[in-house]
């Protein structure tokens, strides 16, 4: 459902906001090794999204990257449209460039509803709340 870019930027961004909220800045190396991601793949990554003002770097002997508080609340429907725009949200079921309420594809009012219903779920998961399942063991961000 996801592009990889947005997996790994999630990821990235659940395991930042762990560090964060004990105070710890971290960098690429570590972000790649916790998440099972390229290095270099999440250097970019995390490059857009500073940006963006998604996630904050400072350069140096104790800097890395980290969440602001309220960074923190960002919402994971943030950053699908920080990395790919809108078009999970409002593309096409098929692909289609042209289809619209007026002009629309077979599945088209099928696919509005799933549409609203994975943007609402994603806009209501905040970065903030999944520290406490993966400090529980109840979720992970790595493969083994």
């Amino acid at each position: 459902m996801f592009s990889k870019t947005v997996e790994y930027a999630i990821r990235a961004m659940i395991f930042i906001a762990q560090k964060s909220k004990k105070g710890i800045k971290v960098g690429i190396k570590e972000i790649a090794k916790a998440t099972d991601a390229p290095e270099y793949f999440i250097g970019k990554i995390l490059q857009d999204l500073s940006r963006k003002g998604l996630v904050q770097s400072l350069k140096g002997p104790t800097g890395g990257f980290y969440l602001e508080e309220e960074s923190s609340n960002c919402s994971l429907a943030d950053i699908v449209k920080a990395i790919d725009g809108n078009k999970l949200f409002t593309g096409c079921g098929l692909g289609l460039k042209s289809c619209s309420e007026i002009k629309p594809c077979p599945i088209h009012n099928e696919f509005k509803k799933v549409r609203e219903d994975i943007y609402n779920m994603l806009e209501d998961a905040r970065i903030g709340e999944f520290s406490k399942k993966l400090e529980k063991k109840l979720t992970f961000l790595r493969r083994k």
